[in-house]
């Protein structure tokens, strides 16, 4: 369903091309097609021209996004129905962030990352998704003011990081935790500074911030400081606190 209510058809997106009804249905993405060594040698000859599909992305990319405001991506899963307590304070995220003078970023799906997208836009906040195309129908929810549709993961992460001043990370799955560790490892190795990245639900999110902080800071395998690095919370303007005082001290050095 729409936001104004009405049916829409079943698509998927390819990059920055949609693809809807029978049109949609692809064996492939893009992305596998690139990483997937099988098969013929042909790739030999046709993987430096992907470089420039590559570079396009990065392109349309950063002049999409370089009048953005200051941001906060925040994640969660697309599994996350409508009438969940997480999709709830998905919307009041969204809108604390909006209300406080950032923008929201998400990867643009459904679930939590519409929930964000849905509280900014109705706070009158300015709401971003970045897409990605995936083997199954997605597409960007109803509630993104900008939308990119990418076909390349690394690309759309460099967005996520370039763009944003903080992550809010909450309940998601595989892709939450795969971008949770990503910037977890930019901010200890010190490729981005002052980054806080908050993970929203105690519940869910206590067994992994235990673990890090008993076995893997035991077992010599992170420091203090890197157990530092996240701020677990169930309260959404302790969320926006966090974001705001990262952001305070980014400003001081720049």
């Amino acid at each position: 369903m729409t936001a104004s209510g009405g049916r829409r058809p079943e698509e998927k997106q390819r990059g920055p091309v949609v693809l809807r009804r029978e049109h949609r249905n692809e064996s492939t993405t893009t992305d596998q097609r690139l990483l997937d060594s099988r098969g013929p040698s042909d790739w030999v000859h046709t993987d430096p021209w992907r470089v420039l599909r590559i570079q396009a992305e990065f392109v349309e990319g950063f002049g999409a996004l370089a009048e953005v405001p200051r941001a906060v991506t925040v994640f969660g899963s697309a599994r996350t129905p409508r009438d969940h307590p997480e999709y709830e304070q998905g919307v009041q995220l969204g809108a604390a962030l909006a209300d406080n003078g950032f923008a929201v970023i998400t990867g643009g799906g459904p679930g939590v990352m519409e929930a964000a997208n849905r509280g900014c836009s109705e706070a009158g906040g300015f709401s971003v998704g970045l897409g990605i195309e995936l083997p199954f129908e997605q597409g960007l929810n109803d509630w993104v003011d900008l939308g990119i549709n990418f076909r390349y993961f690394f690309a759309r992460k460099t967005m996520f990081v370039k763009y944003s001043q903080a992550f809010v990370c909450l309940p998601g799955g595989f892709g939450t935790l795969d971008e949770l560790f990503e910037a977890l490892t930019l901010v200890q190795t010190k490729k981005v500074t002052k980054f806080p990245v908050v993970l929203l639900g105690v519940d869910y999110w206590k067994g992994l911030y235990d673990w890090i902080a008993g076995a893997v800071l035991d077992g010599g395998k992170v420091g203090e400081k890197d157990v530092a690095l996240l701020h677990l919370t169930d309260d959404v303007d302790d969320a926006v606190k966090v974001v705001h005082e990262a952001y305070r001290a980014w400003e001081d050095v720049h």
